[in-house]
């Protein structure tokens, strides 16, 4: 098994370790989850699924919570921004 693990966040490749979450892959990506509907920067607040805040879009699969979410090689995460 490999130490990392490669996938896209918003069209851009990012390596994060092994068993890390969609959520530490967005965040070291550097972008926000979504924004709210006043346009702040929205991102995991309670990190156990609970807030719905750190929702993003993976695998063509909208509203899934990153923070719930083991990255997959290859995975292609999209912020709803």
């Amino acid at each position: 098994m490999s130490d990392q693990v490669s996938l896209t966040v918003n069209g851009a490749s990012i390596s994060v370790p092994s068993g890390a979450t969609v959520a530490v892959a967005v965040a070291l990506a550097g972008q926000p989850c979504r924004t709210s509907v006043t346009g702040e920067p929205r991102g995991p607040l309670c990190g156990m699924g609970i807030c719905f805040e750190c929702r993003v879009t993976i695998n063509g699969i909208p509203h899934r919570r990153s923070c719930q979410s083991p990255c997959e090689q290859g995975m292609e995460v999209t912020s709803e921004t």
